[in-house]
This record gives C-alpha cells, sequence and structure tokens, in this order.
C-alpha cells in the first residue's frame, strides 16, 4: 500500500469523505508525485518551493483559481497528515496562501418553475398536503431546511401569520409567512397532521411513521416533485432558500430587511445577492429596453 493509499483509508475512516472528493484527492496527489519524480524529488519530502513552483505550473497551464484551491487543499491534507502521524517534522503548506477565489453567485430557480415545483404535490392526500404546506412555507420565508424540519407548532402563530426561527448561533427571529403559506399549512394541520401523529409530539412536519422528517427525507420529496415538473433533478431546498432571496429583491425587497428574514449575522452574507439582482435586472434590459 502506498502512502497516498494509507493516507486515503486513514481520511475515509476518520473523516467520512465521500469517493468523489477521495478520487480528486488522489489524483492531485498522484500528479505531483509524477511531476516530483521528474525533477528528482520525493511526495513525502517536497517542500514549500517545490510545490510553490508546480502550482505555478499549473497556473501557466491554465488551471482556474477553484481548482487551484482544491490542489492546495489537497496537499495541506496530505501534509497535514504526515505531520500528525510523525513522519514529517514540518507541514510545507502551512505558509501558503489560496488563491483568491471569485464569488459565486447562488443559482436560484425561475418564478414560473418554482410555481410549478408548487403545484406538483397531490393534496387530497396526507403525504401530498403536507409537502405542499413544506413547499409552500420554505418559499414564503426562506427557511433553512434545518429550521423547516425542526419546526414546532409553539413556533408558529397562526393568527399573526408568523414563524419564530431559532437559526444558527440560537439567534431568533420572526418571519411572516403570506396568506398562500398559511393557508396550507393551516390545511395540514387541520387534516393530513392528526392522520399521521402516532405520539402526542410539538413538531409540526411528520413523517409516516409519525416522526419528526428528516433532511434528507425532504430533499428527497423535492427532488420527487422536481422530476414531475419537468425540472433539473438538482433543486434543493437550499435553491429554494436562495429563490426566496433573489425573488424578493428582484420585486425591490430592502437588503437589510432580507437580511433580518434571512437571519444572516453579517450584511455581507446577504450582499451575495445584489449581484444576483443586478444580473436580472441586466437581463430585463436587455430584453425590453429598445436600445439594449
Amino acid at each position: 500500500m502506498t502512502d497516498i493509499d494509507q493516507f486515503l483509508d486513514k481520511l475515509w475512516l476518520q473523516q467520512g469523505v465521500s469517493q468523489h472528493t477521495l478520487a480528486a484527492y488522489r489524483s492531485d496527489l498522484q500528479h505531483f508525485q509524477q511531476w516530483l519524480e521528474k525533477q528528482s524529488g520525493t511526495l513525502a519530502q517536497a517542500s514549500s518551493d517545490e510545490i510553490t513552483s508546480y502550482l505555478g505550473v499549473r497556473r501557466e497551464l491554465g488551471l482556474k483559481a477553484r481548482s487551484q484551491a482544491r490542489l492546495l487543499s489537497s496537499l495541506r491534507k496530505y501534509y497535514g497528515y504526515l505531520l500528525r502521524t510523525q513522519q514529517r517534522a514540518d507541514d510545507p503548506t502551512a505558509h501558503l496562501n489560496s488563491p483568491k477565489l471569485p464569488a459565486s453567485l447562488p443559482k436560484s430557480i425561475s418564478e414560473e418553475d418554482i410555481s410549478a415545483l408548487l403545484q406538483a404535490p397531490v393534496t387530497n392526500e396526507p403525504l401530498g398536503l403536507r409537502d405542499k404546506a413544506m413547499l409552500e412555507l420554505l418559499y414564503a420565508t426562506g427557511l433553512r431546511v434545518s429550521e423547516l424540519v425542526a419546526l414546532k407548532l409553539s413556533e408558529v402563530s397562526v393568527r399573526q401569520g408568523l414563524v419564530r426561527v431559532v437559526g444558527k448561533g440560537d439567534k431568533e427571529r420572526l418571519v411572516p409567512m403570506g396568506e398562500e403559506a398559511l393557508h396550507w399549512l393551516e390545511q395540514y394541520l387541520r387534516y393530513s397532521r392528526p392522520e399521521m401523529m402516532k405520539a402526542s409530539t410539538d413538531v409540526i412536519f411528520l413523517s409516516q411513521r409519525g416522526q419528526q422528517m428528516t433532511r434528507q427525507t425532504f430533499w428527497h420529496r423535492i427532488r420527487r416533485y422536481a422530476l414531475q415538473a419537468g425540472l433539473p433533478e438538482s433543486i434543493s431546498p437550499h435553491r429554494l432558500r436562495h429563490a426566496f432571496a433573489t425573488h424578493l429583491l428582484n420585486h425591490g425587497a430592502d437588503l437589510r430587511a432580507l437580511q433580518m428574514l434571512l437571519g444572516h449575522a453579517d450584511i455581507a452574507t446577504t450582499q451575495i445577492y445584489t449581484q444576483v439582482a443586478k444580473a436580472r435586472l441586466k437581463q430585463l434590459h436587455e430584453v425590453h429596453h429598445p436600445r439594449g
């Protein structure tokens, strides 16, 4: 077994890294090893200067910043492992800076596609009505999927149309749910939830076993409805959260208000959506302006 194999086995055992990620690490390390052998060097004993030179060569060959960052991450993992297992006395990547990555725009979903997705559940059966209420509430509030599945009866005011959410860092926020989401939530609470209850619980959205739904189960349900509606399988709860934010901005929402609704601690996290809105405005200008 090679040093790379031992490293990857340890990484898989200790961190549960996916096979896709392990394959990427293996490829990065093997390519660096082959380059070092041509320079009469070895992977285990590579110096910081050799790593810097290799990164420079890959950059000149057209390796993009995101791929450079992943390559450096692979090397950091490997040499960190050698340091921890006392196979090296130093980490040659310790003082290397990661390339600056361009801000990535959240992938949103068009309002038309959202409408098709929301219409997919069959609401005359308990599971379909539950899913309809969850999808409507998720799009209306921008909740994180972990917040949605953990939502309790005591955290919803049907009379006021508000959801009280305890988010990251135990920070609390109040989010309006809108008439459509409120309607379907009331329908679910009145007709489906009593049928699905197996024991007393304050959790709103129940699984077929009468327990709190998992994030994974809801993700699979969304994927199913996306396929039914002829939409990409890549639609996820997180992309619905992005759609909530993007569509609000497109319709004139204030950035500070959006920050509060999303539960972002820092306005800088919310500002990424302004790029989405600007891109949308530019597209609208090109389509509708006579000299666009």
